[in-house]
């Protein structure tokens, strides 16, 4: 049976809307990061869910070639220029709307009034660090997704590929800072006679995160 045109038309549109959803949903796990507590989250929570998600959008034709490969019939169509007219004009209309006005926009101003609830949280006697970091987070939206897409390694497997190099990001690079930011912390703490000894553990914890996970690992096998 042959594949109708405009059918073909719609694979391929969505396809190339898989990358612009992706964006989107790097924006609201920033949202359910802040709604999680903001220094934590759920593990099968709203952020974490959308994290999987914006990668498994990214590397969607790999899923999908993988599928192929093992007997799957998916129809997958030639090329990516998506010939209607119609459709056409609304990819092109979405991908503007997303470049122009959601990131570069809207997004900046939802990370102002989480800073905003920073102040908030600060008069409330509670600490500001969550939405600084829910900011922080939303206002990095871009490098995030541009770190997700080099880290595709474009063969069958790229959503695993891209979990596990994402890990390794995280307990190379960001851990190590939280490390040092924790042990920031501890000494203002104590300067200001306050608890610190818990952020000078979470800073070791922040440290070894890896050999953790090594001798996790090993005592299981």
């Amino acid at each position: 049976m042959t594949i109708p045109e405009l059918l073909k038309d719609l694979i391929r549109l969505l396809l190339n809307l898989a990358p612009v959803a992706a964006v989107g949903w790097l924006v609201l796990a920033g949202i359910s990061l802040r709604r999680e507590g903001g220094t934590n989250f759920y593990i099968g929570g709203g952020f974490s869910k959308w994290i999987f998600w914006a990668v498994a959008l990214v590397t969607l034709p790999q899923t999908l070639n993988f599928l192929v490969s093992r007997g799957v019939n998916i129809p997958l169509p030639g090329g990516v220029a998506v010939s209607t007219d119609w459709l056409r004009t609304i990819e092109d209309g979405i991908v503007v709307f997303m470049n122009d006005l959601v990131v570069p926009r809207l997004v900046p101003t939802l990370a102002a009034f989480f800073v905003l609830r920073a102040i908030l949280d600060s008069a409330e006697g509670n600490s500001p660090l969550r939405s600084i970091l829910t900011a922080m987070f939303l206002l990095a939206v871009s490098t995030t997704f541009s770190l997700i897409r080099s880290l595709n390694s474009g063969n069958d497997l790229a959503l695993a590929d891209v979990l596990d190099s994402l890990w390794n990001y995280l307990a190379g690079t960001i851990m190590p800072i939280a490390g040092g930011l924790a042990i920031v912390g501890a000494i203002f703490n104590f300067a200001t006679a306050r608890p610190w000894l818990r952020l000078v553990g979470c800073s070791m914890g922040f440290l070894t995160v890896s050999a953790l996970w090594r001798l996790v690992v090993a005592m299981v096998q």
